[in-house]
């Protein structure tokens, strides 16, 4: 399979190509640097991620990020959070710096073998129930202790308005059986 990155995504985005992640990785983590290095056809819109040998993947973010700390949010929970989801999640492995005229945090997490969904041939009802067992794994996580609400979200709202006691909801919005 060839694996072709993706263009540009956004106007302040920083260039990031295997080179870029050779150099970081022989100045940082050299025990990494002589891994055959692969980018993804298609990152998220945040992070230029790269597949580092067989079992290991690099994740650059792709601009400047205003949402500091984040990498520190990830190293603390996705560990925590592996163990009790139905489904694997990607789990961080080391934690890179700026350096090498790349300005940023950087992460190298844990590979997760499969097919992106986006052209797997998905079997459609097993997804869905997949997914829902994940949701509902999420669900009954304590939060307590947990990180605080990105800032889009505390913008939005969602994240933290607080829900109405039972008593004080509209029948007629109600979920429970009439």
């Amino acid at each position: 399979m060839v694996i072709v990155p993706t263009a540009r995504m956004h106007v302040d985005e920083l260039d990031a190509d295997e080179a870029l992640v050779r150099r970081l990785l022989a100045a940082q983590f050299p025990q990494w640097a002589e891994l055959p290095i692969a980018a993804l056809p298609a990152g998220g819109t945040d992070n230029a991620i790269f597949r580092l040998g067989d079992e290991l993947s690099v994740r650059l973010p792709r601009r400047p990020a205003p949402w500091g700390g984040l990498l520190d949010k990830e190293f603390e929970w996705l560990p925590k959070l592996a163990p009790l989801l139905p489904l694997e999640i990607p789990t961080p492995v080391a934690r890179g710096v700026p350096d090498d005229g790349y300005p940023h945090e950087w992460a190298i997490y844990n590979w997760l073998d499969g097919i992106d969904a986006t052209c797997a041939d998905l079997d459609l009802p097993r997804a869905a129930v997949d997914l829902a067992e994940f949701l509902a794994a999420l669900r009954r996580i304590d939060p307590t202790g947990g990180p605080p609400p990105t800032a889009a979200a505390a913008r939005s709202g969602y994240a933290t308005r607080p829900r109405a006691p039972e008593s004080a909801r509209s029948p007629t919005r109600s979920t429970q059986p009439q």
